[in-house]
C-alpha cells in the first residue's frame, strides 16, 4: 500500500500525543497515512500489550488512517542496529511513504532520541538498492527513499523549526489520545500513579499545542524540527 505519510512512533501513543492533529488534517486532504510503531510499550507502568494494541486500534480508527504495523521491537532495549534498520527499510519500503515524521532528536525518555535515529538511518540506507529486504509473502522489495523527514516535539521543549496548524483538528487530537485509556487520567484506575497518567499531563499536551499554535497565529499547532535545509521555489509557496 503506497502512503503519502508515515509517522514512526517508539510507542504506541507517541503519534497521537505529538502529531495526532498533523495527521488528521492530511487524512482530511485526502492523504493517506500510516503509522509505524516499534515497540509495544510493554514497560509502560500501566496497562498490558494486548491493551495497548487494542487502544492503537481505537485511536487509528478515530483518526481514518490506512495502515499501521508495530515491528515488535523491545520496549527501552531497541537499538538503531542493523538488525533493527532492516526491518525498519522492509517497513518503508512497502509503503513508500513521500513524508516521514520521527520521534524527537531528544526527548525525556531515551526511546525517543533512539526511535529519531534509528528513523535517520533507515531512511537513508532505504534507498540503496544494494540492501535487500523481502515483504511478508518474500517478494524482494525496491529501493525507496522518502523526500523529507521531520521529527515531532515530545515531552522536552524544543524550538521547533516548522509549525503545522491543527486549530480544526484539536477535537480529533485529544479523542485519539484519550483512546489510550490506561495510559491516561482514570480517576477509577487502581493500577500505579505515572507521569502520564495526572490530568495535568492532559493540560499539558493541550497547552503545547497552543503554544505552537499561538507561533503562527493559529489556536492550535504542532511543531517539528527538519533534518535537512527546506527548499522552496519562490517565497509564494510560503503564504
Amino acid at each position: 500500500m503506497k502512503l503519502d505519510l508515515v509517522v514512526m512512533a517508539a510507542h504506541p501513543d507517541d503519534a497521537e500525543m505529538s502529531c495526532g492533529g498533523t495527521i488528521a488534517s492530511a487524512v482530511a486532504q485526502g492523504k493517506k497515512v500510516g503509522i509505524i510503531d516499534f515497540t509495544r510499550g510493554e514497560l509502560g507502568t500501566r496497562g498490558t500489550p494486548e491493551i495497548r494494541a487494542s487502544e492503537a486500534a481505537a485511536a487509528s480508527k478515530i483518526l481514518n488512517i490506512s495502515a499501521r504495523e508495530n515491528l515488535g521491537f523491545r520496549d527501552g532495549f531497541f537499538k538503531n542496529d542493523e538488525e533493527h534498520q532492516l526491518k525498519l527499510i522492509a517497513a518503508i519500503r512497502r509503503y513508500q511513504p513521500d513524508i516521514v515524521l520521527a520521534n524527537a532528536v531528544e526527548d525525556r525518555h531515551p526511546d525517543h532520541g533512539k526511535g529519531a535515529a534509528l528513523a535517520v538511518d533507515a531512511c537513508f540506507y532505504s534507498g540503496l538498492r544494494m540492501i535487500q529486504t523481502f515483504d511478508f509473502d518474500g517478494t524482494p522489495q525496491q529501493a525507496w527513499r522518502p523526500k523529507a523527514l521531520y521529527h515531532y516535539i515530545q515531552d522536552r521543549f524544543i524550538k521547533p523549526d516548522l509549525v503545522v496548524d491543527i486549530s480544526n483538528f484539536w477535537d480529533l487530537k485529544e479523542s485519539s489520545i484519550r483512546a489510550y485509556k490506561s495510559q491516561f487520567y482514570d480517576p477509577n484506575s487502581t493500577e500505579p500513579e505515572s507521569y502520564l497518567t495526572s490530568p495535568e499531563f492532559l493540560e499539558f499536551l493541550k497547552a503545547r499545542s497552543q503554544e505552537m499554535g499561538h507561533m503562527i497565529g493559529a489556536k492550535f499547532g504542532e511543531g517539528y524540527t527538519k533534518t535537512k535545509m527546506i527548499g522552496i521555489n519562490d517565497f509564494f509557496s510560503l503564504i
